[in-house]
């Protein structure tokens, strides 16, 4: 975060550095009231937060399973909730959630994370309907397979990780740096016309059908 803000500064524009929890609410309150306070408005929300742990569904603990619908969905509601009051009160707004390829397909044994990720999916949808004549648009992208220093050995070692690959047509996992264009995109007037979309940037990885 200091290294990005310090980018962000380096070109003459003004950040604010503030740390939050999807799951407490009073949290992005004070976000959102803060960002006011330095900047007078908020143009512009990306909800981000998200968990997942593999496991059998069968014995899925249900704690866990209340986390990561509370982080992955509910979280996402309280950041549209939270930040959308405002934009709705000025009839502007863009809201991009972060969706996933689990909001179209399964992945093996992260039920709860397919479940939170398609019901984000849902959520965008109807926001979408229910605040667009109001000037708020809200939009998802769908990342495909990225490689982080989070999953890179779970990409580059294991049968999973293969799969994966294999099942993305243009043959590699993608780069953090190619899911920019598509949030500038939905962030811009030139989505002006687009609301309730998920955008999926996966590397062909949902039209894959045989790829060898």
């Amino acid at each position: 975060m200091e290294h990005t803000a310090a980018e962000i500064e380096a070109k003459g524009r003004r950040t604010l550095r503030r740390t939050s929890d999807v799951h407490d609410r009073a949290t992005l309150e004070a976000l959102r009231d803060d960002v006011l306070k330095e900047f007078g408005q908020v143009d512009i929300l990306i909800n981000c937060a998200g968990i997942t742990k593999r496991a059998p569904t069968l014995d899925f603990p249900e704690e866990d399973w209340e986390r990561i619908l509370d982080t992955n969905l509910t979280g996402t509601l309280r950041g549209c909730q939270v930040f959308g009051k405002h934009m709705l009160s000025r009839g502007y707004g863009r809201i991009i959630n972060i969706a996933s390829l689990s909001t179209y397909v399964g992945l093996f044994e992260v039920a709860a994370y397919c479940a939170s990720k398609a019901a984000v999916g849902a959520l965008t949808k109807a926001l979408a309907v229910e605040w667009s004549r109001q000037g708020v648009l809200v939009n998802a992208i769908a990342p495909g397979v990225f490689r982080t220093e989070l999953n890179a050995n779970l990409l580059d070692s294991t049968e999973r990780g293969r799969e994966f690959k294999i099942r993305t047509p243009i043959g590699r996992f993608g780069k953090t740096e190619e899911l920019v264009g598509a949030a500038v995109y939905l962030a811009s007037e030139a989505a002006s016309f687009v609301s309730g979309e998920i955008l999926v940037v996966d590397g062909g990885f949902l039209a894959s059908g045989v790829n060898q």
